[in-house]
């Protein structure tokens, strides 16, 4: 199956998506031992990569903008209710990341030339980052 790299707007801000997180290793000029954000369209899907602690569900059910690294330390955010949400239910999941060389700022130029497929939406937006939140048995450690 082959991936694509596509620039789109996020939840949160312009982004970088894959299923191939070596697409957006090279599009950010990255190292590849760094982890990415799974983004996901639901729940269910979220199931099927990682096991959110009861105490826990809630608060990833009800969150937006907000990212959770799971006990078994892989990251995601349950996307709903806006436009990306057309991307991911093609999808059902991609790896998630800004669309700007690691470290630097968003520069549109330069994330046009890097990507293979651009989805627009009406007025784009350069937000702030999510939320991020690390979950564990009985407790929550906020991030970033």
């Amino acid at each position: 199956m082959k991936t694509t790299l596509y620039l789109t707007q996020t939840d949160t801000t312009i982004g970088f998506i894959s299923q191939d997180p070596s697409k957006i290793d090279q599009a950010k000029r990255r190292l590849p031992n760094k982890h990415y954000i799974r983004a996901v369209n639901s729940l269910k899907i979220l199931q099927e990569f990682s096991r959110v602690p009861n105490i826990h569900k809630n608060r990833v059910r009800r969150s937006k903008r907000t990212t959770f690294i799971m006990p078994n330390g892989l990251s995601f955010r349950v996307i709903k209710e806006c436009n990306h949400n057309l991307l991911l239910d093609r999808l059902g999941w991609a790896y998630s990341s800004s669309a700007n060389l690691s470290g630097a700022e968003y520069e549109e130029v330069y994330a046009r030339d890097v990507t293979e497929v651009i989805v627009k939406f009406p007025s784009p937006l350069v937000g702030k980052a999510s939320r991020i939140y690390r979950l564990g048995i009985n407790s929550m450690q906020s991030i970033r």
